[in-house]
């Protein structure tokens, strides 16, 4: 280890990381050459590919590496939130033909195709121009782009380091769900913690808000894929070699190193305009069946935020402002008040950090902190994490019983796949309340508001 490891947790949660060997990848990070102050894992931690998901490593540019394990199959796998001036106890009689009308505008599935097909052309438009290439489409508003990270786009993406076969998978699966814990949920605002901070983000208690997971499809998982035979091949000839391969690394200034964060971002710009295309189909559901206009249902964006990936960030090192590759593994940015990454209508508070729960229980938003700056590069968690492997979540209930659960808790549930929902049951989870509570008791975000899942589309 180059460094310590470093776990945000209480004992239980301590104990269960221990049990599926997520410490024991904790600290293989911290192995990674040009790693600095520590090797972070949030309370949600759980096993992963090579890091442990909920995993944040900085690397040094000069000296250090970046690891496809570090950012995962699911590039800019994200959540996004979306207000409106719903009241629930309104909308509650809807909430049937909304769920329905959500599933029939959203595909869902493994391997799902979209209504959005893109010719070679416009694969790689998306993958240069994000959730903009969607917006010029008439796939939302350009005022969306200042509360989407990156205004919508990663920079440094260049679709030429991305395969011919990962962008076959991509041309057909901009706007769907995919499958596994990927969903569009609508929730209503049951509680209030930070009064000034709900106001900055437009949520009222009794209101309803939606949020969307999903990520890069088919698409990123090739892009990692690809890059991780090629980096692979590459350690097998150098001193890069790991103990676990699962942590194929390359240096950041090599040629191969490059190319991947140029893949990487192309991958990101894909899920950023998945994100987008998803939310269209939201909105159009709601004008749809409530038969009023996006404007007077208040269906707003209040923000879009990834938590698979790898960006270049300035952070202190020892008292220096360094540029380092930070790597969020099922972990999300959560930067405090005064950093211009954040929108400027959000400025003064800090930046939403957008927590879901699962199908059963709640979800969060959050916003980042000034103590999470210093403590973890500015991360924090990104949900509830898992605690039991899809497989023994299958077994313990069927897809059908676990509907008819929640629809006797108000849960209604539409499943692109109803024999896997049951691997996304909420038994599947760790408590996310404890999670965002810890992260609240040692400084890396805070709590805004607590959201209850009322219907739900699930991939």
């Amino acid at each position: 280890m180059n460094v310590p490891g470093r776990i945000f947790a209480d004992e239980d949660l301590i104990t269960a990381a221990f049990n599926d060997k997520a410490i024991e990848q904790v600290a293989s990070v911290a192995s990674l050459p040009g790693i600095v102050e520590a090797s972070f894992a949030m309370p949600d931690i759980h096993l992963g590919y090579g890091f442990p998901i909920g995993g944040v490593a900085a690397t040094r540019v000069e000296g250090g590496v970046v690891s496809p394990g570090g950012v995962g199959f699911d590039i800019s796998c994200g959540v996004r939130l979306i207000r409106t001036n719903i009241p629930s106890a309104e909308a509650k009689e809807q909430m049937g033909p909304l769920v329905n009308e959500l599933a029939m505008n959203i595909p869902s599935g493994l391997g799902t195709k979209g209504r959005i097909a893109l010719d070679d052309k416009q694969i790689d438009e998306v993958l240069k121009q994000g959730a903009g290439w969607c917006i010029n489409q008439g796939y939302g508003e350009v005022e969306d782009l200042e509360f989407i990270e990156h205004h919508g786009a990663y920079e440094t993406a260049d679709p030429d380091r991305v395969s011919d076969h990962a962008k076959k998978r991509g041309q057909k699966q901009l706007g769907t769900l995919g499958s596994g814990n990927h969903f569009v949920e609508i929730q209503e605002v049951v509680e209030i913690y930070d009064q000034s901070a709900a106001d900055a983000f437009g949520i009222k208690v009794g209101w309803l808000t939606v949020m969307i997971h999903s990520g890069s499809r088919g698409l990123g998982h090739q892009v990692c894929k690809d890059y991780l035979k090629v980096i692979s091949e590459g350690n097998a000839r150098s001193d890069l070699m790991s103990h676990d391969r699962q942590l194929a690394c390359t240096p950041i200034e090599s040629q191969t190193g490059r190319d991947y964060l140029a893949a990487m971002a192309a991958a990101a710009n894909f899920g950023l305009a998945n994100r987008q295309a998803i939310a269209h189909g939201v909105k159009q559901a709601f004008t749809t069946v409530l038969g009023a206009s996006q404007k007077k249902l208040g269906l707003n964006l209040v923000y879009d935020v990834s938590h698979n990936v790898a960006q270049f960030e300035k952070h202190e090192v020892d008292g220096v402002p360094t540029e380092l590759c930070v790597h969020r593994k099922g972990a999300t940015r959560a930067f405090g008040p005064g950093q211009p990454e954040i929108p400027k209508a959000y400025r003064h508070i800090g930046q939403p950090v957008i927590t879901p729960g699962d199908m059963g229980t709640a979800s969060y938003l959050l916003v980042g902190t000034e103590k999470s700056m210093k403590r973890a590069f500015g991360s924090t968690c990104h949900g509830a994490g898992r605690v039991m492997s899809r497989k023994a979540a299958a077994k313990k209930m069927s897809g059908a019983s676990l509907m008819r659960e929640l629809a006797e808790q108000g849960i209604i549930v539409e499943a692109g796949n109803r024999r896997a929902l049951s691997e996304e049951g909420p038994y599947a989870y760790k408590d996310v309340s404890r999670v965002v509570d810890i992260c609240e008791a040692v400084g890396l975000s805070k709590k805004v508001a607590k959201l209850r899942p009322l219907g739900v589309v699930k991939g």
